[in-house]
C-alpha cells in the first residue's frame, strides 16, 4: 500500500512550482544589471565626469522602470495562469 499524505488524493501528482524560480532568476538579472548600470560612470574620462553622471543617473533610471513594467506584467501573468487553472 502507498502512503497518502492527508489532503491529497493518490493519483494526483506533486505539482512543481517553476514561477518562484523564474520570478527569482528575473529578479537577479535586473538586480545585476542596475549594479552594472550604476558603476558604468567609474570608466568616463575626468573632462566628462558630469555629462556620464547625468547619463548614468537617466540610464539606471530606465533600466529601474523596465523592472517594474516586468514585475507588473509577470504579476498579471500569474495571476491570469492562476484563475485559469481553478
Amino acid at each position: 500500500m502507498a502512503k497518502v499524505k492527508e489532503g491529497r488524493e493518490p493519483d494526483q501528482k506533486r505539482r512543481h512550482r517553476i514561477f518562484p524560480w523564474i520570478f527569482l532568476a528575473v529578479q537577479i538579472l535586473f538586480l545585476v544589471w542596475v549594479i552594472w548600470a550604476a558603476n558604468s560612470v567609474s570608466s568616463c574620462p575626468p573632462q566628462e565626469q558630469g555629462a556620464c553622471e547625468v547619463g548614468t543617473t537617466i540610464g539606471t533610471g530606465l533600466v529601474i522602470a523596465l523592472w517594474v513594467a516586468v514585475d507588473i506584467i509577470l504579476a498579471l501573468t500569474y495571476l491570469v495562469f492562476r484563475a485559469f487553472r481553478r
